[in-house]
């Protein structure tokens, strides 16, 4: 506990940070849902041919899958927190048209006939009679979205938006449990104040004569003058969040010619590379570099290049060649590399010059395991891999160039196949919960687990050089970034991320702390 204590202390400000943005984007949800959530459920409650339809829609999109639904939102709305902010919408609107249709449609039936009858008209039933009555039921719907969007907000990290869900999924892949706590906790803790908020403003917007408290004229004309103060006092503050929100979201917008967006994946690598070229940029010119950071996968960050969201990212051969286009056969570096730049540059991206780290796939087992089977290459596990069991990420298993291309190869197949994202698949081979995995080669897992990595003699897998890839729009307004991003790339190689990956998955340091610290070492940056 003390060690946690004191990890959260020393990166208090990065959660602080992390925090502030999952507000942020909580609230702008939560409050448009109430703004469509309420007035259709009121809606369908008079027009009763809707209630069906809208109630049976809400239920299905609520059934899909959140991560799903980001990534359908991904083509439509780009990456960052539009489309985060429209998933968590949607999946809050259901909790808030059912009670909304619910407490209108439940009112006591003599209470509209008495209302009418002394002359009401129906906006004054609405306004006064149904509205007060129905609002403990409307606020309980609204208090269940707001306390889930809180945790659905979460996958807003997955396609660089930020909040709480970025030190949770760093910390999955890299088997730091400190890191996951430092953000899983905040989550729970705002998830918890959003309910105590939530029920303070349902039982504030209850009509006194329904509250349990409710004990006569002069308490109720005291208890009316006080909760008055107290609504314009939330008032107030909910003016000023919203104020300081819009301006922090319209300075967010602000055009900048000298601003280059430069984004990285979802895993240590990624970030470490983003750092060191956005560091070296940086010092060099004066250009200012936005970092997005945990962009979800290869798709994500393609789709992000070309919908011009993003100027640079850094990608690999291998994933350009196979994953993005589709190719398939070739294993020669520079063939590969020159189809990646002839296929790039039909989406107006240039692909800078390759560096010489090749981060490319590998089998890995136990020393035990390759004892025992007398595993040194690819060739000896296929003759015993009925016998194993693999764990591998979902993308190794679905992938032209990995698993189909092993198959292609050497008709391998294996006891039972396991989908195992990121890190904690060294964790299930050391505790024997499977006997084979996938790894990178420049993996700084490789440092600190004692494994063996299979020669991948007959080169199945296709090369993995890093390589920034740049729009042209961008480079023609900056030309001197060609120059720059070349210089740095030949010094990348693969001792030297495997050491840098180390200090972040293993050590625990931070990626833009390991990126400053080697090219200030190397005498790169002043």
């Amino acid at each position: 506990m003390t060690t946690l204590f004191s990890y959260m202390a020393q990166h208090a400000s990065q959660i602080f940070g992390y925090t502030i943005t999952h507000i942020e984007m909580t609230s702008i949800a939560v409050g448009i849902s109430i703004l469509i959530g309420v007035p259709l459920g009121i809606l369908i409650g008079y027009v009763h041919g809707l209630n069906r339809p809208v109630i049976a829609i809400a239920n299905i999109v609520q059934a899909i899958p959140s991560m799903a639904l980001l990534g359908l939102c991904i083509p439509l709305l780009g990456i960052g927190r539009l489309p985060s902010i429209v998933m968590v919408i949607i999946y809050s609107l259901l909790p808030i048209i059912k009670n909304s249709y619910t407490g209108i449609t439940n009112i006591d039936p003599l209470l509209v006939e008495s209302s009418v009858a002394i002359g009401m008209t129906r906006w004054q039933v609405l306004s006064r009679v149904k509205l007060p009555l129905a609002l403990p039921v409307i606020m309980a719907g609204v208090r269940i979205s707001a306390v889930t969007a809180v945790g659905t907000m979460t996958m807003a990290a997955f396609i660089g938006a930020g909040g709480l869900g970025y030190p949770i999924f760093a910390g999955i892949r890299t088997v730091n449990n400190l890191q996951i706590l430092s953000g899983a906790i905040p989550a729970c803790l705002l998830a918890l104040l959003v309910d105590f908020l939530m029920g303070f403003i349902e039982k504030l917007l209850t009509p006194i004569s329904l509250q349990k408290s409710f004990h006569g004229r002069k308490r109720s004309i005291n208890l009316a003058a006080r909760r008055r103060r107290i609504k314009i006092a939330i008032g107030s503050f909910i003016i000023i969040i919203i104020c300081l929100v819009g301006t922090r979201i319209i300075g967010n917008y602000k055009y900048n010619s000298k601003e280059l967006i430069l984004a990285g994946k979802d895993y240590t690598e990624q970030s470490i590379l983003m750092n060191l070229y956005a560091d070296y940029i940086e010092d060099k010119t004066d250009i200012k570099v936005t970092r997005k950071s945990n962009l979800g996968g290869s798709q994500v960050a393609y789709q992000a290049i070309k919908s011009r969201e993003i100027d640079m990212y850094i990608d690999y051969t291998g994933t350009i060649y196979g994953s993005i286009y589709k190719h398939s056969g070739e294993t020669d570096m520079q063939k590969v590399y020159e189809q990646c730049v002839h296929d790039y540059a039909k989406d107006n991206v240039t692909v800078l010059n390759q560096c010489n780290c090749n981060n490319t796939y590998a089998l890995a087992v136990r020393p035990d395991t390759a004892k025992n089977y007398g595993l040194k290459t690819l060739a000896d596990l296929n003759r015993v891999s009925k016998e194993l069991r693999l764990g591998s990420t979902i993308e190794f298993q679905n992938r032209n160039d990995t698993m189909a291309a092993l198959r292609k190869r050497y008709n391998m197949s294996f006891k039972s196949m396991t989908a195992i994202d990121g890190s904690p698949r060294f964790t299930a081979m050391m505790n024997n919960k499977v006997d084979v995995i996938d790894a990178w080669t420049t993996d700084g897992m490789l440092k600190k687990f004692d494994i063996v990595i299979l020669e991948d003699s007959d080169q199945v897998f296709p090369p993995y050089y890093v390589v920034p890839c740049i729009r042209n729009e961008v480079l023609s307004k900056h030309p001197e970034l060609k120059k720059l991003v070349n210089e740095l790339s030949p010094l990348l190689t693969n001792e030297v991320m495997i050491e840098l990956n180390y200090k972040v998955d293993v050590e625990g340091k931070e990626p833009e702390a390991v990126a400053r610290e080697w090219l200030t070492s190397q005498g790169l940056i002043r």
